[in-house]
């Protein structure tokens, strides 16, 4: 195991063995984080779900207030005006065939993966690849559509997509330890109610089993479950 650093230790011993409020959280996430690069802040949100059920899968997207601080790159499958469309909505790459194939080659430099709906029958071939990274445009997420300025307006205004996994865990991007409290309190908020309402109606009992909010490197806070289901104002079982 390794030796715990000072500035570390330091950081840890600001969090108290409790759970906190959001804006408490997100005031102490910023007073932890202590590496010379911009940390990034994450929330961890277990849920009281069974991913392996269909009917208790829980994914998403919501767009952050603030942004996520990171540059995303986006990529688009399209052809004709809508290759064109994205062109001019400022996708990163755009293409068809060609970006298949180099995909298949092993290029994976973009962030973001959008498709017309018509080109998904060559794109779900890239599934094996592009599915265990998080990159397999879903119409779900809004990722396949014919809207394409639309989808990456969103993406480059801070849309994120979150997914449960097998374990039982979702984990999304906040913001940057840099931000203001304040923007970083709005874009975790955003995320808690968009979680909280996608509860399965088939999820019984405890939904939010635990909320952690930590930076890169920083500890984990652990927030109060049953103040966020407040916070947020949906009904359902804490």
């Amino acid at each position: 195991m390794g030796t715990v650093g000072k500035k570390m230790k330091a950081a840890l011993a600001k969090v108290e063995p409790r759970q906190y409020l959001l804006k408490e959280a997100v005031d102490l996430v910023k007073q932890a984080a202590h590496k010379k690069f911009d940390e990034t802040v994450d929330l961890a949100i277990r849920l009281g779900v069974d991913p392996k059920r269909a009917d208790q899968m829980v994914r998403g997207t919501t767009v952050l207030p603030h942004g996520t601080g990171k540059k995303v790159r986006v990529l688009v499958f399209a052809k004709g005006e809508k290759e064109q469309e994205a062109r001019a909505a400022g996708a990163d790459y755009v293409g068809s065939d060609d970006l298949m194939e180099k995909i298949k080659g092993g290029w994976m430099d973009f962030d973001q993966a959008v498709s017309t709906p018509d080109l998904m029958g060559s794109v779900g071939k890239l599934g094996k690849i592009l599915g265990p990274r998080g990159l397999m445009p879903n119409p779900k997420t809004g990722t396949v559509t014919f809207e394409i300025g639309k989808a990456i307006s969103e993406i480059r205004k801070g849309r994120v997509e979150y997914k449960v996994e097998k374990a039982g865990i979702i984990h999304v991007p906040v913001g940057k330890a840099s931000f203001e409290a304040q923007s970083l309190y709005d874009n975790a908020f955003a995320i808690l109610e968009s979680v909280v309402k996608a509860k399965p109606a088939s999820c019984k009992g405890r939904y939010l089993q635990s909320v952690t909010l930590s930076s890169t490197m920083g500890p984990g806070i652990r927030l109060d479950g049953a103040a966020i289901v407040k916070l947020v104002g949906v009904t359902t079982t804490a």
